[in-house]
């Protein structure tokens, strides 16, 4: 391998936060004791626990109450998923959603229609930002419980119209989920909704935190068996020094968030012109204006996805391809295809705190002699 490896995957685990380890490591000495117990431990416990829990809230701008810790961001997901249509049975059985959304939501909607219920997609256009014209039409159906849109494309990087979808959803009586995964901790969440989901690995903080929002006035309903902690939303006791840690780290990170923008989006820029300019037979995906600063993705043609992956890796170069939660299944992603864009030779390139300009530059340097070998070992070339 070549020296000096170059993490370019961000938006599937943002390398720990430094701000992270140091909450984790006190919490560790500090936050080992069950926080629903009445002696001197468990009472520091509860203490964490709380501060926590306000930090998180004040951060994305919500009530502490309307925030659960979950074992993880797919949890929340399928908390928010599940709970919101259980919450809103007696108004219908029906799911809204885009196209698009994470295997997460698409799995909970899978186990939804497996029980009976149904599921509305609805479509993209080639730059992944959702008809709304046919979420307008979708939302006002009869028998709609819950809407759920995806904040930004956690595969492309569009940012999508929450507010417009938001006051459409609200026309029609429909609460919106937002799965705001790839948002949390690096952009101001969007207005309008009444449940939202986020994973603390995706801004920094450890692996195995989520958090779930649901607003008050919000009907919502547990789908998990009767348990009494966080306030009934999730069950089982909650891993406090991790809990502690993502909510330090987003806050650390939500700082940062403006700065740290302004500094990857022309970084993205860079790598969204060149690529585009200097590798023959490449898209670049994803709207070119309202899209997360940290993300690009590109599909090259007569490529192999994985091969790539695995000739970028041999280079020192991280990063990601295809869906990225289903890569073992070998499919073509299912947002690429929504979108009705190139889903071959598939890199999703993410950038992080710690990537530097030298990083991005080693890469767009070396791409087009790996993606041009490996056209000549699959002998395309001079197409």
């Amino acid at each position: 391998m070549s020296a000096n490896p170059v993490y370019l995957d961000a938006a599937t685990a943002a390398p720990l936060h430094p701000v992270a380890r140091q909450a984790l490591l006190a919490a560790l000495d500090d936050g080992w004791a069950d926080p629903a117990r009445l002696y001197g431990q468990a009472r520091r416990a509860r203490q964490l626990l709380d501060a926590a829990r306000e930090a998180a809230a004040q951060t994305l701008g919500v009530r502490a109450d309307e925030l659960s810790f979950t074992p993880s961001g797919t949890a929340a997901a399928h908390a928010a998923v599940l709970g919101g249509l259980s919450g809103r049975r007696r108004a219908g059985a029906a799911l809204v959603h885009s196209a698009i959304e994470h295997s997460a939501v698409l799995h909970a909607a899978e186990r939804h229609v497996a029980g009976g219920g149904d599921a509305v997609g609805v479509p993209v256009d080639r730059l992944g930002r959702v008809d709304l014209d046919a979420w307008a039409a979708a939302v006002a159906a009869p028998g709609v419980a819950l809407a759920a849109l995806i904040g930004a494309s956690h595969e492309v990087g569009t940012v999508q119209p929450v507010p417009a979808a938001a006051e459409l959803c609200a026309e029609a009586g429909v609460p919106l989920y937002v799965d705001a995964a790839q948002l949390a901790g690096r952009a101001p969440l969007p207005a309008g909704w009444s449940v939202l989901s986020a994973s603390a690995h995706k801004w920094g903080g450890p692996p195995g935190v989520g958090l779930l929002v649901v607003r008050k006035g919000t009907r919502w309903e547990s789908p998990f068996p009767a348990d009494e902690r966080e306030s009934g939303r999730t069950p089982g006791v909650v891993n406090l020094p991790a809990v502690v840690a993502a909510a330090a780290s987003l806050r650390a990170a939500a700082a940062d968030a403006a700065a740290e923008a302004a500094r990857l989006g022309p970084l993205v820029d860079r790598i969204r012109a060149r690529v585009a300019a200097e590798v023959p037979d490449v898209e670049v995906v994803g709207d070119p204006v309202d899209r997360l600063p940290h993300l690009v993705t590109f599909s090259c043609l007569y490529v192999d996805g994985e091969a790539l992956l695995h000739a970028l890796d041999r280079r020192g170069f991280a990063v990601s391809s295809g869906s990225s939660c289903t890569s073992s299944t070998l499919r073509p992603s299912h947002v690429l295809e929504a979108m009705g864009v190139l889903s071959h030779g598939n890199v999703r390139v993410s950038l992080h705190r710690d990537t530097t300009e030298a990083d991005v530059d080693r890469f767009l340097a070396e791409l087009p002699g790996i993606v041009a070998g490996l056209r000549a070992e699959a002998g395309v070339t001079g197409l």
